[in-house]
């Protein structure tokens, strides 16, 4: 099969043909025929995501969308045909999304949405993951609620705003004067980061009193602001970039929690595989009813031109998810 082989950090990835993998128990052969393009792979691929724990020769990506071509010994939940979509590799020692056929944890996947299509699917799955464990497994989101979501124009983001909102909650995100427009098309209240204090937007939205949930998209000074914008008593700050040092006594004087996401711990560890899979499903059901979409990038890159791919998503400049087009 054709494939994108990392040989080396920071050089650029190679199509090359490889051995096509055979599914052993509890995984199934899917033909993959999307896969989305994270910040994350542009970091592993750059050789500066060490927490990936990616070793050359490998083959990249992180997010999939296929049809289940076979299934391997002690399969029960899929059968040939299924159309999938997951969080399936390229970190660890588990194959990526960027070849033509990917044996994968049947653990790790679920149903394609059927309102969505194999490049909207192929979108989805880092980035609701990573979402629905921070707003919902660490915070508890609820109706009534108000969530701050930063970077709400960006992958995780734009799929954090809907989550909350689908689930009673009022949403604010912020972001650059060039996202304000997306951010107010999700029905959300946007807020210039670049034009507007910490103190002014909590003053506005809240009464001073600070948001129920943030949720940190990006990370370093943005972190440090989202601990002291939440709320008194009962505020909960959730980070996916929580890395760096920071200071917890604004958090801590508000008398607020705050907790970490690191969603590549299931593919790493094998614990909470599942998990993984029922987040999808949930996502899935509200993609069927209308609450969620993602916001693709309509350029179309394929294998050959993966580093095209890989140029544009490291450099920020994109109008969505990126998404690679693998079966001709």
């Amino acid at each position: 099969m054709r494939a994108v082989v990392l040989r080396e950090f920071d050089a650029p990835l190679s199509v090359e043909e490889i051995d096509q993998p055979t599914p052993g128990a509890g995984q199934v052969l899917v033909r993959v025929i999307a896969s989305g393009v994270n910040p994350l792979d542009t970091k592993i691929q750059a050789g500066k995501a060490p927490h990936a724990r990616v070793q050359p020769p490998a083959v990249l990506g992180l997010d999939l969308a296929g049809v289940v071509v076979s299934v391997g010994p002690e399969v029960t939940t899929f059968e040939p045909g299924d159309e999938v979509y997951g969080l399936c590799g390229g970190v660890g020692d588990l194959q990526g999304s960027l070849a033509e056929y990917a044996a994968v944890d049947a653990r790790l996947l679920a149903r394609k949405p059927r309102t969505l299509s194999m490049r909207e699917a192929a979108a989805l799955p880092l980035a609701a993951i990573t979402s629905w464990e921070g707003l919902v497994d660490r915070a508890g989101v609820r109706a009534g609620q108000k969530v701050l979501v930063h970077g709400g124009s960006g992958g995780v983001g734009y799929v954090g705003v809907q989550l909350a909102q689908a689930r009673g909650a009022e949403a604010y995100a912020t972001g650059g004067p060039a996202s304000m427009r997306v951010i107010e098309s999700l029905g959300a209240v946007p807020i210039d980061y670049t034009s507007t204090s910490v103190e002014e937007y909590v003053q506005r939205y809240t009464g001073g009193e600070g948001f129920d949930i943030i949720a940190d998209n990006v990370g370093g000074p943005t972190l440090d602001a989202s601990f002291a914008a939440v709320r008194t008593y009962h505020g909960h700050v959730v980070s996916a970039l929580g890395w760096g040092s920071h200071s917890l006594a604004p958090l801590s004087f508000r008398g607020a929690t705050y907790s970490g996401v690191f969603t590549l711990l299931p593919m790493l560890t094998g614990r909470g595989r599942e998990h993984q899979g029922d987040i999808l499903r949930e996502i899935a059901a509200l993609a069927e009813a209308g609450a969620l979409r993602p916001r693709l990038d309509p350029r179309p890159f394929t294998l050959d031109t993966i580093m095209d791919a890989h140029r544009l998503v490291a450099g920020g400049a994109t109008g969505g998810k990126v998404i690679v087009d693998v079966a001709g």
